[in-house]
């Protein structure tokens, strides 16, 4: 029987990176969450749809189908929008929309469904303490506001994003984990059960590393 592991912490931490990484070495499927959050708040920016209106975003969201394919790309209404969710305008929009209590609902409802037959590797900002509370893995990750900048300004320019300066970007992160942590439902934190990595001053190889052997005696006991 193969296991969930749930990764939380704040915006650029490098979550998504991390739980790719670790699921080509575990034969593991990624599930961003961050992911689904994006494509609502892009749709409804495409749309018009103000994002604190609760009921008009639900209501685009029964109507719209969100697939996150295993090699990593994300899919929206069929289309392939893996670098448009990425657009920092699209991040804080996505902040503003998943404040909205019945729009989790929906999503966690969908994420719930999604892992069930175990074998997955979940990132967001509720996995341990809302979306999946009995993951057998649960990781904290975090790191400072200026190196969270760094990566994210590192990799606007290697995607060919619009690229903000530096310091635009930590203040935007410092306001999305303000909005984060803050939010009435669900807000970000870290779940009683789960072990802080602070990613600052760690490679990406160092983190995989860190997590692979929190997770190993777990995964022994797959077989």
């Amino acid at each position: 029987m193969r296991i969930n592991i749930a990764i939380d912490g704040p915006s650029a931490a490098g979550k998504s990176t991390i739980a790719k990484l670790l699921c080509k070495e575990l034969g593991y499927v990624h599930l961003d969450t961050g992911a689904m959050y994006r494509c609502t708040a892009l749709k409804a920016l495409r749309n018009n749809i103000p994002l604190d209106e609760e009921e008009a975003v639900c209501h685009m969201l029964e109507g719209t189908d969100i697939t996150l394919k295993p090699e990593g790309s994300v899919f929206l209404d069929g289309e392939d929008v893996s670098k448009a969710i990425r657009e920092d305008a699209v991040s804080m929009a996505a902040s503003d929309v998943s404040k909205l209590q019945h729009v989790r609902a929906d999503l966690v409802a969908r994420q719930q469904e999604m892992a069930k037959a175990k074998g997955f590797i979940m990132d967001g900002r509720d996995i341990g303490t809302v979306v999946l509370t009995d993951a057998e893995v649960k990781i904290y990750m975090t790191a400072s506001a200026h190196a969270r900048a760094l990566r994210r300004l590192k990799q606007n320019q290697e995607s060919g994003l619009s690229v903000s300066d530096l310091a635009t970007i930590e203040k935007e992160i410092e306001a999305r984990d303000w909005q984060d942590m803050h939010r009435e439902f669900s807000p970000l934190k870290k779940a009683d059960d789960a072990i802080e990595v602070d990613t600052s001053n760690l490679t990406i190889e160092e983190t995989v590393a860190r997590i692979r052997e929190i997770a190993e005696p777990f995964l022994k006991l797959e077989g």
